[in-house]
């Protein structure tokens, strides 16, 4: 989602706590579903197993309803980019699936996601997957304060880059707190020194999706998927990071 620049509010230790909390619920949601992953399980299956854990937890999902989205996660598979809508269709064997979910605990939002093959997937594939790992923690690894927005895009495009692949363009990171998709925007892309500065207390949804082809999408008939405009695979990871005085801070980590 495209939104304006400006900077993102600094959240209280207490405020921080709280979206821990709603965090550690979505990373059990990952855990659980991640067990799941196997080929003829479909993706309303791993629908119900993240809806188990919120209710179980006490917390409520922010993707069910938002804009109308009819489920708890984005099931996204092979060169689907985003926003896959759980369907009963089984996964194959050498599918690869992201799976993006959230929580909300007392009124703060938790945002997170992960890829994963699903049986025996090529050798390319999993460097994808790794690759757009890789280019997360790159990018978590400049939220320190005094740096900007354009550091963490910056990192992020240079390690996918450097690979072979391409980053989206259109779909972006966020600020997040009370709402999910707070401002400014976290691109995937940008320039050392540039953007808003990072402060402490700041906290933000980084979200890499990388290509293997092209970087150009396609937005399916139900308003909802994007693909790949070339038809090859996508991948996807997010955390939700606070800006601590030592560092960034991973909240949507196990306990």
């Amino acid at each position: 989602m495209k939104m304006a620049r400006s900077t993102s509010v600094q959240r209280t230790p207490a405020e921080i706590a709280i979206m821990r909390r709603a965090g550690r619920v979505v990373a059990e949601m990952h855990d659980k579903i991640r067990a799941a992953v196997r080929p003829g399980v479909s993706t309303l299956e791993l629908d119900a197993i993240g809806r188990e854990v919120i209710d179980r937890r006490g917390a409520t999902s922010n993707f069910l309803g938002y804009h109308g989205f009819p489920a708890v996660i984005c099931a996204s598979p092979n060169n689907m980019i985003v926003h896959g809508i759980p369907d009963e269709r089984p996964l194959r064997d050498g599918d690869i699936i992201s799976i993006d979910c959230g929580a909300i605990i007392d009124g703060w939002h938790g945002d997170a996601a992960f890829t994963m093959g699903v049986g025996d997937i090529t050798p390319e594939a999993q460097r994808l997957i790794d690759v757009t790992e890789a280019s997360l923690h790159a990018g978590i690894a400049q939220m320190t304060a005094g740096h900007h927005i354009g550091d963490i895009g910056h990192a992020v495009q240079g390690v996918a880059e450097a690979a072979g692949f391409s980053v989206v363009l259109e779909y972006v990171g966020h600020a997040i707190g009370q709402a999910m998709h707070e401002q400014p925007e976290v691109p995937n892309y940008g320039r050392p020194g540039k953007g808003p500065k990072l402060r402490v207390g700041n906290v933000y949804a980084v979200e890499p999706m990388v290509n293997a082809g092209t970087a150009d999408t396609f937005l399916l008939e139900d308003d909802w998927g994007v693909v790949t405009a070339d038809g090859r695979l996508s991948a996807h990871w997010e955390h939700t990071i606070a800006i601590t005085d030592d560092g960034p801070e991973i909240l949507t980590l196990p306990d």
